[in-house]
């Protein structure tokens, strides 16, 4: 559940600079490879060459793309090419002390991190792990003497290495798990709101209906109205309990009652402006006119909360906080067959004076779970979610919404 795109300066950063030392040292390895077997080739003749190749195999098996699948594939090669080395030099009759590669060694060693955290199914990332580890301290005795001594000193590096896979295998577990019971939440509470949603618009089917009873021998040319009324929403019934049913989830907090949009808003912006940080409300003339579905209602209610909620936690003392609904994307008009109209929120907070720690976690950042639930319930209606700092050196959580059309002079 965790997307590149997510990532803060400062981690892209140190993962830029993890990579480029870790090239750095597997160049260096790589050069004292060549300069050993260099060695052994002015003595031996030009066909040691051939002892570079369990290195190479494993630097390319080490930076292949880190889908499970192609890691395994990987993997496994390096393993075989490596095993078949060990025993062809073990069998010959004269071992050399240049049969054994540093790169090597380093690049089975990142690999067998990488099997026991990425593989998923448990018995072939074990089986693979442990023909990894066996495979690095095995590589020594193709050394003269044997390697004994070098061979027992990376078992500590390989077990080291085993046990930090597993401890990173563990926190993607505890993450995985965390995610699903939010999401497991969400689907819950969303299906106690289901019955306020549809009540809504039944009790209007069921009034428009005794209404026609009530004026289809007095008002015969009133009956046809009020059953495409009957129609329309019933059919809007059918679409949200569609959508509703389909995802079954919801943040925290009551249903938002329809029609009490932005009077709502106005609430949970009022509230955060008493107890936290300055905070405004701009609500754009023609969202006002806007008629979004229920449930796209209660997503933009929520992306407001959490919006107004991170900067609680993560800037807390910002000087301005301001909370910003238009549309995006118009149309051309009821009827006119444009383009889609969409419903823009805009949760916006300045810096705060006093800067967080550089190792702080960003507004909605990898570590929380707040805006999991909140970009899968955005999405399950049709809209997206996307949160990112702001040119002022703030953060921005932006949230945008499908609408059907307008309804010229709404109520605000």
């Amino acid at each position: 559940m965790r997307d590149p795109d997510d990532q803060t300066p400062l981690s892209r950063l140190s993962r830029r600079t993890a990579l480029t030392a870790l090239a750095v040292v597997m160049a260096l390895l790589w050069v004292l490879d060549v300069a050993g077997v260099a060695t052994v080739a002015g003595l031996e003749g030009s066909g040691v060459w051939w002892r570079l190749v369990p290195g190479v195999v494993a630097a390319v098996a080490l930076l292949l793309p880190g889908r499970p699948g192609v890691l395994a594939w990987g993997a496994g090669v390096a393993v075989a090419v490596s095993w078949a080395v060990t025993l062809g030099l073990l069998g010959s009759v004269t071992p050399t002390f240049a049969g054994w590669g540093l790169l090597e060694t380093l690049c089975l060693l990142l690999l067998l991190v990488r099997t026991t955290q990425d593989v998923t199914p448990p018995w072939p990332a074990a089986v693979l792990g442990a023909a990894l580890a066996v495979a690095v301290i095995a590589a020594p005795t193709r050394l003269e003497g044997g390697g004994v001594g070098f061979s027992f000193l990376l078992t500590f590096p390989t077990g080291g290495a085993v046990g930090l896979g597993c401890y990173l295998r563990s926190l993607d577990d505890r993450r995985r798990r965390a995610v699903d019971a939010v999401r497991q939440s969400e689907r819950l509470e969303l299906a106690r709101e289901l019955h306020d949603f549809v009540a809504h618009h039944v009790t209007g089917i069921v009034v428009q209906a005794q209404a026609a009873r009530a004026i289809r021998e007095s008002a015969p040319e009133q009956v046809d109205p009020l059953l495409r009324h009957i129609e329309q929403a019933g059919s809007e019934t059918l679409q949200s309990m569609r959508k509703l049913v389909r995802v079954l989830r919801e943040d925290d907090g009551r249903a938002v009652r329809p029609g009490d949009l932005f009077a709502e808003l106005g609430e949970l912006v009022a509230a955060f402006a008493e107890r936290d940080a300055p905070a405004t409300l701009q609500v754009a003339a023609e969202a006002r006119q806007a008629r979004p579905d229920p449930e796209v209602e209660t997503s933009v209610r929520n992306v407001v909360r959490e919006g107004l909620t991170n900067v609680r936690r993560h800037a807390a003392g910002s000087p301005a906080v301001s909370v910003r609904v238009g549309l995006s994307g118009e149309g051309e008009g009821e009827g006119g067959g444009g383009g889609v109209r969409r419903l823009r929120v805009e949760v916006h907070n300045a810096p705060p004076a006093r800067r967080a720690a550089p190792n702080a976690e960003p507004l909605g950042g990898r570590g929380g779970l707040g805006l999991v639930g909140l970009a899968e319930r955005t999405e399950a209606v049709g809209g997206t979610l996307h949160a990112s700092r702001a040119e002022d050196g703030g953060w921005r959580l932006t949230a945008e919404f499908p609408l059907r059309g307008a309804v010229t002079g709404s109520p605000a």
